[in-house]
């Protein structure tokens, strides 16, 4: 182990290095996050949306320390930010400020759910299954616009998708994927940076891509920051949605409080994460505070691992972490100036990353794993993360009456079906 200086302790040095090595492995969030959310269509400004995004991981990172005093980043979430962009504004052709309205809703849901014992009811009576069935549908939703970003896939009127051009997009993809791999491999910290920086360079290079003019500029504090449309999303019709982004963001934050902390040793002797209801009140604030600044909902990042293993114990490495973010908003003009495919290989990447959860879903019995496969399946097929959810609940407890087994099936879950045939009913209005 490294040597550390009298004037630090070894926690210290630890939280310091850890930190560090959160922020690098996380940073691709700075720029894939305001790529996704300003696709064309949405009108999101790229300048306002890496502001928020900058400002929410850096304000939310430095909550988690403070209070949660915990060694977690947190910023806006990968697959929700796509749900957002692609679903919710693009598909369903709701206005960008109406849309940042929901997120708010969802984080006030979100926050309500985190300080009443509502939370552990809910929590526990999500079945498991269905909870790595949705990373894995959000994983394979990303994948398919990492792909759709690099050309390999098209819109066809008859097959609905086909095979796109190969042009020089496809060969980036492949690069940067190579790129990351090689890193990945040697737990590099700098992978997905790397493959970020790697393909743009060389689309500049070879004139695919515009180089920008300046390379810094100060942040956009007034193209998306606060212009949410609070009362304009307060629509049966949206309440959907709403639900779903509250619930994706239960589930990402509890996958990764559990996760992490048991993979850490951060639990109390019953097994539960240390300061779980700290936590996940960061979350939630992280939810309904991006939906002020101006980005999809924040969510703690299972990447905070990475720090942890080189040291990172308490909440002074999110300290370390929230400080490293603060430069980044002045990197506008250098982030628009990065292709739309050199950022796919770290949407197909992290959307391994999540899928890959799929293996632990149990498909001996018909009951557990047709709820589960629907939910897969229908995210990325209906770009909706709503219809994933909401069919799971209700296939669940469904399947689980017919094969005799009601008995297991908490009240809550009983609720939680009445509610998603409900919402299915106001989404088809």
């Amino acid at each position: 182990m490294t040597a550390v200086s009298s004037s630090a302790s070894p926690s210290t040095f630890g939280d310091l290095a850890g930190g560090v090595t959160t922020f690098f492995t996380m940073a691709y969030i700075v720029v894939v996050n305001p790529g996704i959310l300003s696709t064309p269509g949405t009108g999101i400004p790229f300048s306002g949306a890496l502001t928020a995004t900058v400002l929410i991981a850096f304000s939310m990172t430095l909550l988690m320390g403070l209070y949660a005093r915990l060694p977690f980043a947190v910023a806006p979430g990968m697959g929700l930010n796509a749900f957002f962009a692609y679903t919710i504004v693009l598909q369903n052709h709701v206005p960008w400020q109406t849309a940042l309205g929901m997120v708010f809703w969802a984080g006030v849901l979100f926050l309500l759910v985190s300080t009443t014992p509502l939370r552990d009811r809910v929590a526990m009576s999500i079945p498991a299954g269905l909870r790595v069935a949705a990373a894995g549908g959000i994983g394979l939703l990303l994948t398919f616009i990492g792909f759709r970003n690099a050309g390999l896939i098209a819109a066809d009127p008859t097959t609905l998708v086909r095979l796109g051009v190969l042009d020089h997009r496809a060969g980036f993809l492949l690069l940067g994927i190579v790129v990351a791999v090689v890193l990945l491999r040697r737990h590099n910290p700098f992978a997905f940076l790397a493959a970020i920086f790697a393909t743009t360079a060389l689309a500049w290079l070879f004139g695919f891509a515009t180089p920008p003019a300046q390379l810094a500029s100060p942040p956009d504090f007034s193209s998306v920051f606060l212009q949410l449309d609070i009362v304009g999303a307060l629509k049966w019709s949206l309440l959907p949605a709403i639900v779903a982004i509250l619930f994706t963001d239960l589930f990402d934050s509890l996958s990764t409080f559990i996760g992490v902390a048991s993979a850490a040793g951060l639990t109390e002797p019953d097994g539960r994460p240390l300061n779980l209801r700290r936590g996940l009140i960061v979350g939630a604030w992280a939810t309904l505070g991006a939906g002020l600044a101006g980005t999809s909902s924040g969510t703690a990042f299972v990447e905070s691992i990475a720090g942890i293993r080189v040291g990172a114990r308490t909440g002074r490495a999110s300290v370390v972490t929230a400080l490293c973010f603060l430069p980044c908003l002045f990197i506008a003009p250098l982030a628009a100036a990065v292709p739309p495919y050199a950022t796919a290989p770290v949407l197909v990447l992290v959307g391994l990353s999540m899928f890959q959860m799929v293996g632990a879903l149990d498909f001996q019995t018909i009951e557990d794993s047709l709820p589960a496969f629907v939910t897969i399946v229908l995210i990325p097929l209906t770009l909706s993360i709503t219809q994933g959810i909401l069919w799971g609940f209700i296939l669940h407890v469904v399947l689980y009456v017919v094969a005799g087994r009601h008995r297991e099936l908490s009240p809550m879950l009983w609720i939680l079906a009445v509610i998603s045939v409900g919402l299915l009913g106001l989404e088809s209005r």
